[in-house]
């Protein structure tokens, strides 16, 4: 591996053939995709509509995608949250639908480790659910196990905005929000975390504040992930991770995946209409590599939720990844860590622990 970037040319080379090679040999998961919702019923069908289709997977190269049940954050009141329940339901029944052959493609939806691993080594791709924003829980904890029951592999504690379980990175005062309502997790929040290490569900901390993050870590018996955050040194937006935030992920076992929304990734150079690249994005790949290792790193686009690079569109295009990565000089393994293998490693610890209570999905 390096530890220092290349300078950023602005023209993106085409990929070695030894870049498509590797890229198509390798165990590729993307860690968090929206679906489209209300569901179109295309997630078999090669469409402009989306980033991510199941045939843009397989034709970039894909072995795996988590795609999130996504609630977006509302009143936090009994209504509010039989909404967001139903709606979370609904859309992880969607995201179990997406599995069979069509089209010339087969999925398959898979809750564990041995099912991902089973689905790759059949040439099948896996769909990995998960939900983003715990605000679909509610104020009842149980629900968490329904979330689970359908496949879920992790759960995001908060979204944009304040919920019943913890403070956000970014509050809503449009919602009644303060800048902090409980000063990180809530007593709720911390129930709820030890219902996920329970069930096997990853605590995610993207889109949380530094304090609940930071309490997220310590509360949590499995490592955290955030499934889609940059670096905050590199681009300082409350989003992002700071270096007290990448040490206690370090200290803990956790992994960062670096997304890619342009606004994490690079500050606003003026009025410039805001814009980023694969370049940039391993930026932030070789930052966390040199600060906390090459361990606690990973690869999410965020497409559907408003992720995409210049050269990172959609899912025909993670071959562009691989090819800066070979260029920054990480070797194959650890390539294969970034692409996956440091989430895949988080997913078989939360099963661990769950399976020591008996309650693993």
């Amino acid at each position: 591996m390096t530890s220092s970037s290349q300078a950023h040319t602005g023209q993106t080379p085409a990929p070695s053939a030894e870049a498509e090679a590797l890229h198509r040999a390798l165990f590729t998961l993307d860690s968090h995709i929206d679906i489209p919702w209300p569901d179109r019923g295309d997630a078999f069908e090669d469409t402009d509509a989306r980033r991510v289709d199941l045939p843009k997977m397989q034709k970039g190269g894909m072995s795996a995608g988590c795609f999130v049940a996504y609630i977006a954050q509302a009143k936090v009141d009994a209504e509010g949250h039989a909404q967001a329940q139903a709606q979370c339901l609904a859309m992880l029944d969607v995201i179990n639908s997406m599995q069979g052959s069509q089209n010339g493609v087969t999925a398959r939806v898979c809750s564990t480790v041995v099912e991902i691993e089973a689905a790759y080594k059949a040439g099948v791709m896996a769909v990995i659910p998960a939900v983003e924003n715990g605000y679909a829980m509610g104020d009842d904890p149980a629900v968490l196990a329904q979330f689970r029951a359908k496949g879920a592999r992790y759960v995001t504690l908060t979204h944009n905005g304040h919920n019943a379980l913890a403070d956000a990175a970014v509050h809503r005062p449009s919602l009644g929000d303060k800048p902090e309502n409980h000063g990180g997790l809530s007593a709720l929040g911390r129930e709820a975390v030890r219902h996920m290490n329970r069930l096997g569900l990853l605590i995610d901390v993207s889109h949380a504040s530094k304090k609940t993050m930071l309490q997220a870590v310590a509360a949590s018996a499995v490592p955290v992930v955030a499934s889609h955050s940059c670096v905050r040194t590199l681009c300082d937006h409350p989003r992002n991770l700071d270096d007290e935030q990448l040490d206690a992920l370090k200290a803990s076992g956790g992994v960062i995946q670096i997304t890619a929304m342009p606004a994490f990734l690079k500050p606003r150079d003026g009025e410039a209409p805001r814009s980023a690249g694969v370049a940039d994005f391993v930026d932030h790949i070789d930052y966390v590599v040199r600060r906390i290792g090459v361990e606690h790193v990973g690869i999410s686009s965020d497409f559907d939720g408003g992720g995409a690079l210049a050269d990172w569109q959609n899912a025909t295009q993670g071959v562009n990844l691989t090819a800066e990565l070979l260029r920054r000089g990480y070797d194959r393994s650890e390539i294969a860590a970034f692409w996956g293998g440091n989430f895949m490693r988080l997913l078989g610890q939360a099963e661990a622990v769950a399976e020591q209570t008996g309650t693993i999905g």
